[in-house]
């Protein structure tokens, strides 16, 4: 996601504590999907990079996904990247 990109998507935010918020929540999704996948955050955070997956899945979904448990959050991002890269999840 370019620079431009994610401030655009953030001033969409009603708050700097939403868009805070939102931002804190996807450092837990890739953190915590690197640490089930036994790889790095950098790994992880590269591969939903070149799917658009921070900008069109985690910042979207911040408002229904971050009402849930970790594991459900881990799933569902491990499900993103597996429709988008299998080979990345296998």
């Amino acid at each position: 996601m370019t620079t431009m990109t994610q401030y655009r998507h953030i001033a969409t935010m009603s708050t700097k504590d939403d868009a805070q918020n939102a931002t804190e929540f996807v450092v837990f999704c890739i953190e915590n999907t690197a640490k089930r996948m036994k790889r790095s955050g950098s790994e992880v955070f590269r591969e939903l990079m070149k799917t658009g997956g921070i900008e069109r899945f985690l910042y979207p979904s911040f408002p229904t996904l971050h009402t849930q448990s970790k594991d459900y959050i881990v799933n569902e991002v491990t499900s993103y990247i597996r429709e988008h890269n299998p080979a990345f999840v296998e």
